[in-house]
């Protein structure tokens, strides 16, 4: 998401920071440089001391749910998001569970990789030639027997739209796992997997639960032909079968649970979302320190609920920990809506954070 962002807007946020801050070459100095994204490719599974060390002994296996469509519209691309899946895997994994991967039809599944968005744990998954071969070979859903888990997460990545909404072995593995009071969790697009399970009693699973999804505002920014594309709008679905939708900040962490039900809005609340599926299943998330996508998801937070004075307070407690990038994506974002001072004040905390670590 983040290169259609930055390759779209990023002239247009360089003329309108330019009577305030300068010329374009400003705005793409607040970069990490080259080195730094070179480094963080390099990232083995070794190297992540969350997931070698101190691992609980053995809780049980996870179910994760990825797509099989690899096209959507006529010439779009699509697939499961890359980070959606592993760092939710990194997650269980380090917790002491096992994680199964799967999809509708099996095999090796298409993907959606953006530079952009990667962090060392997501590099790390993709350079571990064990989990690679387990993704490149998912169980067909048909093969899966549901006791055998303690929990499904159904990954998201706009692919799910299409292959999750009618699967009979989607809706029989979520059914029998949510009956048996086991945790049901999908994020972004994956919550297109639950809105047309019914439970034995008759009633949508979804009924008057409150979920969180992909939101219509986030589908229709990124890809204003959406309703035509998609066979429905996600948010819209779930309403339609009594959900009550509970939206967050757009393209900030919205986890919400239900009871045994945990759904999260986009790719930045996977961690958020991971971690109360392992609470949910009895046990203490394990610690971990954040990610600098984290640390950056919290500040934007900050700035949109707290004000621009409160967020700047906080880069100089953790200068050395945000992403950079991410900040910047979303100045842009601002820009792009023509909301000149929220565009103004978030490069502006871009630059405080880099004048604190260079």
């Amino acid at each position: 998401m983040i290169k259609k962002i930055v390759i779209s807007a990023v002239l247009l946020a360089a003329i309108l920071a330019a009577g305030f801050y300068g010329t374009k070459s400003w705005v793409k100095g607040l970069l990490p440089d080259k080195a730094h994204f070179e480094a963080i490719k390099q990232t083995q599974t070794g190297d992540l001391s969350y997931v070698t060390q101190d691992v609980p002994s053995y809780r049980g296996k996870i179910l994760a749910v990825v797509t099989s469509v690899d096209s959507m519209g006529e010439d779009k691309q699509t697939g499961f998001e890359h980070t959606e899946l592993a760092r939710a895997y990194w997650v269980f994994v380090a917790n002491g569970f096992e994680v199964d991967i799967a999809s509708p039809l099996g095999g090796k599944p298409p993907v959606v990789i953006d530079g952009e968005d990667m962090g060392a744990y997501d590099y790390a998954f993709l350079n571990d030639s064990a989990i690679q071969e387990q993704v490149n070979n998912s169980i067909p859903l048909s093969q899966i027997n549901p006791e055998d888990y303690e929990a499904v997460y159904f990954v998201g990545g706009k692919g799910t739209m299409f292959d999750f909404p009618d699967n009979p072995d989607i809706q029989r593995i979520t059914k029998s796992l949510y009956q048996d009071g086991k945790v049901v969790s999908a994020v972004c697009h994956g919550p297109a997997a639950l809105v047309n399970v019914a439970l034995d009693n008759g009633e949508m699973l979804l009924a008057n639960k409150q979920v969180s999804s992909f939101t219509n505002e986030e589908e229709l920014f990124l890809i204003p032909d959406a309703k035509q594309i998609f066979p429905f709008l996600l948010e819209d679905k779930l309403k339609a079968q009594g959900a009550q939708f509970q939206p967050g900040l757009k393209y900030l962490e919205q986890v919400v649970q239900d009871g045994k039900l945990i759904t999260g809005q986009n790719p930045w609340s996977v961690w958020k979302m991971a971690e109360m599926v392992v609470a949910e299943l009895g046990y203490q998330p394990k610690a971990r320190k954040l990610t600098p996508e984290e640390y950056s998801v919290a500040l934007l937070m900050t700035y949109k609920l707290d004000g621009y004075d409160a967020a700047l307070k906080l880069t100089e407690q953790h200068a050395s920990e945000y992403q950079r990038i991410l900040i910047l994506m979303h100045g842009i974002l601002a820009f792009m809506e023509w909301d000149i001072a929220e565009g103004t004040d978030l490069l502006s905390i871009a630059n405080n954070i880099k004048n604190l670590t260079e």
